[in-house]
């Protein structure tokens, strides 16, 4: 069979890879200039750094394997993190089940309370099914305490969706609590994470160069304007390279892994029952500010901020997890938020929105100085977070869209897991089956 298949993020790439390794053809259009999507590279400092932080877990096989069947194994690197929580204007360690107990905004009681519902969350072996039609926040509340929900889970889960937080079903939060410890290792519960050491930019790179080794096609940038269907079958596709006329090509089957509010635009002969489904997730957008420093900001890798009179939910230090001499000496910074499209911080300028962020990281670290920032970054992506709501599943849109021949596989279809990198090679690699189960 013939595939033609819409983005070059990890998802479409390795859609591609599978289907050529079992003898099918298979050509990727990617409307950005770069391949990756959400997690493509930049460069900084002479070395490539991603637009959104990104790391892989111990449970993250299906990228990792992927990534040393490609020839990059020697490039995976495992690292100990160092996590930290702001809050009431201190930053506290939060790595190991002994940091918990030694965090003193909760009383001893809330801190054991805390750690037994952690240690039986991450005990659900796959999946808690009784969990659909709860939220995280009354199953918090109910079992770890007011007190625990306000201090810790709260503010992280309003940082992450807002006003909506409170929509939020438990088998989500069971799923990031499942993940994070499933990377911990040992007695003292050290967590450990990995790391491409090249990028996940080299990833996409040579995971490409395989994929035109073997006959493959990678297009980009190009904008696919819509797939042409005839008789209820998907046909092919059109689309359009910048400062060319629109151009055509006919596939015996569309694999589409755009996000859902775009996939109707690409198609109006979809059937009503099938678009109405694509307005059944709402996405958080990312807005980040990457700043490029003369030294550290604070000793944490992953620091997570529940002070929600700040402005952002993340600060994630880069060089404190890969060496700043990648980066020229430089160090790296992220300052992370989610929000919604009616946010006034989706709106503003990446100067406006850096003089709201300015006072918030002297209250990290008060010592912070402008003086310090050799460069700053502004990335956002529209589609970075669905909101997984109460009884997911039976919203999530199947892969068959009602036309013949034309597939849709995104993030809001990776559940009970979240999204990320190794779940789109995942479902890349289910997708490629389904489409074509023979060898070619």
């Amino acid at each position: 069979m013939n595939i033609g298949i819409i983005g070059g993020g990890a998802l479409g790439l390795a859609a591609a890879y599978d289907l050529l390794k079992r003898g099918h053809k298979a050509v990727v259009y990617e409307r950005a200039p770069v391949l990756g999507g959400q997690a493509s590279t930049f460069d900084v400092g002479g070395g490539r750094l991603e637009r959104g932080y990104h790391h892989w877990f111990r449970s993250d096989t299906h990228i990792v394997d992927l990534v040393h069947e490609i020839g990059l194994g020697h490039k995976v690197a495992w690292i100990e993190s160092k996590v930290g929580f702001f809050y009431d204007g201190t930053i506290h360690r939060f790595t190991t089940p002994m940091d918990l107990l030694r965090f003193k905004p909760l009383s001893l009681l809330e801190r054991i309370r805390l750690g037994m519902v952690t240690v039986y969350l991450q005990r659900q072996k796959y999946w808690p099914r009784k969990w659909e039609g709860v939220t995280a926040e009354s199953w918090i509340k109910k079992y770890a305490g007011q007190r625990v929900y306000d201090v810790v889970w709260g503010p992280l889960l309003r940082g992450k969706f807002g006003a909506r937080a409170g929509e939020v079903g438990m088998v989500w939060l069971w799923g990031k609590i499942f993940l994070r410890v499933s990377s911990r290792k040992g007695a003292a519960g050290r967590e450990s994470l990995g790391y491409p050491t090249g990028s996940f930019g080299e990833v996409f790179d040579v995971l490409a160069e395989k994929i035109r080794d073997m006959g493959g096609e990678i297009h980009h940038p190009v904008a696919v304007n819509r797939v042409t269907v005839e008789d209820g079958r998907a046909r092919g596709l059109r689309y359009q390279f910048p400062d060319r006329p629109e151009e055509s090509r006919e596939f015996d089957a569309v694999l589409s892994t755009t996000p859902s509010h775009i996939f109707p635009g690409l198609v109006s002969e979809l059937p009503e029952g099938y678009k109405a489904m694509m307005h059944n997730v709402t996405y958080q957008a990312a807005v980040l500010i990457i700043m490029v420093l003369d030294r550290p900001f604070t000793w944490a890798y992953w620091l997570n901020i529940a002070d929600r009179s700040l402005p952002f939910v993340g600060v994630i230090e880069h060089t404190n997890f890969m060496d700043k001499s990648i980066y020229g000496g430089n160090h790296i910074v992220y300052i992370t938020n989610y929000v919604g499209q009616e946010n006034e911080m989706y709106h503003m300028s990446p100067d406006d929105l850096w003089q709201r962020y300015v006072p918030a990281l002297q209250k990290v670290n008060p010592a912070f100085d402008e003086s310090w920032v050799k460069e700053r970054h502004y990335h956002r992506e529209n589609a970075a977070q669905p909101i997984i709501g109460i009884n997911y599943s039976s919203r999530i849109p199947p892969h068959e869209t009602g036309i013949d021949g034309l597939w849709l596989a995104n993030t809001t279809q990776i559940y009970p897991e979240d999204r990320g990198t190794n779940y789109s090679v995942k479902l890349g690699q289910e997708m490629s089956r389904r489409i074509a189960p023979g060898p070619g």
